[in-house]
């Protein structure tokens, strides 16, 4: 039963619930406990082997569990809905959704841009690498790509909560930007301006800089990797955990030893 003090918010972008449901969730759930497991083996890994508890371990353990608390919070409420006949949400929950969708997918940037400085002075600053990045300076860098995005988001769902709502129902499946198309178009003009203005800068400063960086370490890499040999192998920035990460001497070494492919670990020459 529907508490009348509560405010529903639907979700009309899914069709055919009805004869699909099923092979819906089985796909939904299967690509959650894929990514809940293999981000979590490597991330256990790392955790659990001093020897990888250096700079670039960390930085790629700390993307891997921004991508689980992503997942978690996304692919639950998916499940769920992909079961009920109705899809519905409260408003709170819709924008604590928006909250975390935005929050989590500004670390996910700033963390690829951590990771792109990182490699930027391991090849390019070899002799000043211990001295740059040090432990105290990773915790830095990870204390902002998490709290920044968040404190950020936490102030335009603060904006956008005191804003009258005329529609209650979202053409999607979570609530994203798409909460705004729920407010009245004669609520407060000034606040409306003010949000749309925050959110243009919240843009340029998580995405748009965190590109810029990861272009400008690139491209420094790819300079001094083409001054030193003549093979240089281009990757995407998005590739880059797999690049550098899961595909790493260390960390392939200790994956193998955890699934036991390998008879002997440290076997003796």
């Amino acid at each position: 039963m529907d508490d009348p003090n509560v405010t529903y918010i639907t979700f009309d972008a899914y069709v055919e619930m009805q004869k699909y449901r099923y092979l819906y969730f089985v796909i939904m759930l299967s690509a959650f406990v894929t990514i809940l497991y293999s981000n979590g083996t490597v991330v256990y890994v790392i955790y659990a082997h001093e020897n990888l508890h250096q700079p670039m371990y960390v930085f790629i353990a700390a993307l891997l569990v921004n991508s689980l608390l992503y997942s978690t919070a996304v692919y639950p409420k998916l499940l769920v809905d992909s079961l009920s006949d109705r899809q519905v949400i409260t408003y709170p929950a819709c924008l604590f959704q928006w909250f975390m969708f935005y929050s989590f997918g500004g670390s996910e940037f700033l963390l690829l841009a951590v990771m792109a400085y990182d490699r930027y002075v391991a090849i390019c600053k070899p002799l000043q690498y211990s001295a740059i990045l040090r432990r105290r300076t990773v915790g830095i860098f990870l204390a902002v790509s998490w709290f920044l995005p968040f404190c950020c988001n936490a102030a335009a769902v603060a904006l956008s909560a005191r804003q009258k709502l005329c529609r209650f129902s979202i053409n999607g499946i979570l609530c994203s930007s798409t909460v705004h198309s729920l407010h009245c178009q004669d609520s407060n003009h000034a606040l409306r301006v003010a949000m749309s203005a925050y959110g243009l800068v919240l843009l340029f400063h998580l995405v748009v800089l965190s590109l810029v960086l990861i272009l400008f370490s690139y491209i420094r890499i790819l300079l001094v990797s083409y001054q030193s040999s003549k093979e240089v192998i281009m990757y995407h920035p998005l590739f880059n955990p797999f690049v550098y990460g899961l595909k790493m001497k260390e960390i392939s070494k200790h994956l193998s030893a955890h699934f036991h492919l390998e008879p002997q670990l440290n076997a003796s020459v």
